[in-house]
């Protein structure tokens, strides 16, 4: 009996996307692997694993773009001239892509201890641990929410323009939020531990948990916020949501091209801030949850500065982004999954290291607030407010009395201007963050040092 060679992917890939008219075509398949264990209170009330496969067409003909997402690699050739045709029915200008040479490349992560080698049983005798350290501090604890989570997730991406990726990534998270109550006093704190190389980043961290809760019911005795401007310390975990929910969005390419007032505010060569300030972005900073080697287009990821020397030099892209603005693509361009379009989103944001520490700023500060943290938060395009995990305030130079209830909130580019004093100390928070946009998740990194901000308005009572 005859042998048949069976194609493999990359062949099968190809060939769907051989004779086809149309300006651009891609083809993304997704496998995905993962572990679910969610707790309300001391009860485990989801354990799950998943495996999916998957994967979308996406084809642009005239700047009109057609998708199509699929379970099964039968028929791609159909799904691509399903694409092409939807593509036609929209197409009405020039297709307008920023140039990116093609890759081809295989990327596997080096894991030092699988969270997929873990069995279900000690992962849940793990957070079982942690839930039951959080509700020994305190008869005063109320509830805990905790979740475990862990993925893998490969991606090969191939294009019409000659790129074919391999690109395989790995991550592991455990959370407890813990909500302590005194009569109508209730306050939260939480404990947050992931890795994208090391299910044993996140054990052992029962005395982390622990702290947590005990945060948590010290808030209950800790005096109301006073409201009014002062001058304000954030630590990395607050200032670091700052710069990505704040400014971070501001500079997505797409929020630019599609506002025309934004568009005047974020010109290339304005001034936002004081020499001392800088921020970025960058998909290359290694074990954050938004590193990666090549975007959801296969556009290689690098660091974009945004903010340098308190000036305005760059901003975030996908290719069509880019393309339209005439700059060059970042490697921006992410999606949730392979049933959704990449939408250019933020990586890792970051405010750059200054010169100060973090007692030099206390010292140079009579009165004021240490805010630490934060649970919660919205912006409404320059406007910000974030609720201030914990607080402290600052007098004679020194911290004084704990405060509960603190809101910083303002103008984003008032803001930007009113930080004098930048920490040497950039810290990373661990677990980072998930960030929405269009209706589409992805995970973040967010970074910062100690930052000092002058009339900062606080919310109190």
């Amino acid at each position: 009996m005859e042998m048949r060679d069976v194609p493999s992917l990359r062949d099968r890939l190809a060939d769907a996307l051989s004779g086809h008219t149309a300006d651009y075509l891609e083809i993304r398949v997704e496998e995905t692997d993962a572990t679910t264990l969610t707790y309300r209170g001391r009860s485990l009330e989801e354990a799950g694993r998943t495996s999916n496969l998957g994967g979308c067409v996406r084809a642009c003909v005239k700047g009109g773009w057609g998708f199509v997402s699929f379970n099964s690699l039968e028929g791609l050739r159909a799904k691509v001239d399903l694409a092409v045709r939807q593509a036609r029915l929209v197409g009405r200008e020039t297709t307008t892509l920023a140039p990116v040479e093609p890759h081809v490349d295989f990327i596997i992560p080096t894991l030092v201890r699988d969270p997929l080698t873990v069995s279900l049983e000690d992962k849940k005798r793990l957070m079982d641990e942690y839930v039951e350290a959080a509700w020994a501090q305190s008869s005063r604890i109320q509830t805990t929410n905790a979740g475990y989570g862990d993925a893998r997730r490969k991606v090969t991406f191939i294009n019409s323009e000659g790129s074919y990726l391999e690109q395989s990534r790995c991550r592991v998270s455990a959370r407890v939020v813990v909500l302590a109550r005194d009569g109508g006093n209730v306050q939260q704190s939480r404990a947050v531990f992931s890795s994208t190389s090391d299910y044993d980043a996140i054990v052992g961290r029962h005395a982390e948990v622990g702290a947590a809760a005990s945060r948590a019911v010290a808030l209950l005795d800790a005096a109301p916020a006073p409201g009014g401007e002062f001058t304000v310390i954030c630590d990395p975990a607050l200032a670091g949501v700052f710069a990505h929910e704040a400014f971070g969005h501001l500079s997505e390419g797409d929020n630019v091209y599609e506002n025309e007032r934004l568009r005047d505010i974020m010109v290339l060569g304005k001034r936002f801030g004081r020499p001392l300030l800088n921020i970025a972005d960058g998909g290359v900073v290694g074990g954050q949850p938004g590193t990666f080697r090549y975007d959801d287009e296969g556009t290689p990821t690098q660091r974009t500065d945004l903010i340098r020397e308190g000036v305005l030099v760059g901003r975030l892209h996908s290719r069509e982004t880019a393309g339209k603005m005439g700059e060059a693509a970042t490697g921006n361009a992410r999606a949730q999954s392979y049933r959704h379009a990449p939408l250019v989103r933020m990586t890792n944001t970051f405010i750059g290291a200054g010169d100060s520490s973090f007692d030099e700023m206390v010292a140079a500060t009579p009165l004021g607030i240490f805010c630490r943290d934060w649970y919660g938060g919205q912006t409404t395009h320059e406007q910000f407010s974030f609720g201030c995990a914990e607080a402290w305030m600052i007098r004679d130079g020194k911290l004084a009395e704990p405060l509960r209830g603190t809101t910083l909130s303002g103008n984003l580019f008032t803001t930007l201007e009113n930080i004098d004093m930048i920490g040497n100390d950039l810290v990373w928070a661990e677990g980072g963050g998930t960030c929405g946009k269009g209706g589409q998740s992805a995970p973040v990194g967010q970074g910062s040092p100690y930052i000092r901000i002058q009339n900062a308005l606080l919310g109190g009572k």
